[in-house]
């Protein structure tokens, strides 16, 4: 298993928060599988540049095709650059996989497929684990799952417990979701603007 997995699991559970947003979760899951490639030492961080180690992928399925796609050229990739280029449709990829499992029941159609999905086989060693992390509040998993709107935090920052390089990675998919955020904000007041137009307001 692997922290990607289980924040995906999270973000599907029936308690989860309703508004958590694809692209937000999508960032998140990029970050997690970074901070998992960290700890198979298959990467390692140079500031925030994402250096490729010798050490084979994962066995994870996803995981593993995470590893395939790192740039492995100098001056390499950023943890940034990482997190809008992996996050692209992630959770609806990480969502596919997990009703393929089985762990997860298929989602009705919504503008946000996460939202109230019960999983298939609640007491199934994936979802148990999965919920442990959560509710023993490992620092990677409980950040991340913050950063993504999967759950609250009365003052929204990075949990304490990080490594350095967690920390990067934690911090840099804050940023990231709060850009992303920024940019949805625009989106609506421009098309709020828009449509005072066509009403002649």
């Amino acid at each position: 298993m692997t922290t990607a997995r289980d924040l995906a699991i999270a973000a599907a559970a029936p308690e989860t928060h309703p508004v958590v947003e694809q692209g937000d979760l999508s960032l998140a899951l990029a970050g997690a599988e970074l901070v998992d490639l960290i700890d198979s030492r298959t990467v390692t961080l140079e500031g925030d540049r994402i250096v490729p180690g010798a050490t084979p992928g994962p066995d994870d399925p996803v995981l593993g095709e995470a590893a395939s796609v790192l740039l492995r050229q100098a001056p390499y990739e950023t943890v940034e650059d990482w997190l809008w280029r992996r996050g692209r449709d992630l959770a609806a990829r990480y969502r596919s996989t997990l009703e393929a499992e089985g762990l997860v029941a298929p989602a009705r159609p919504h503008r946000l497929p996460f939202r109230r999905a019960r999983p298939a086989s609640p007491d199934a060693p994936a979802l148990r684990r999965a919920a442990e992390r959560m509710s023993t509040g490992d620092p990677v998993l409980l950040g991340l799952s913050v950063a993504a709107g999967v759950t609250g935090q009365p003052d929204n920052n990075p949990p304490t417990g990080l490594t350095d390089e967690q920390a990067v990675v934690v911090g840099t998919v804050y940023d990231a979701v709060t850009q992303l955020a920024a940019a949805r904000q625009r989106r609506s007041i421009e098309q709020a603007a828009f449509d005072n137009i066509w009403r002649g307001e």
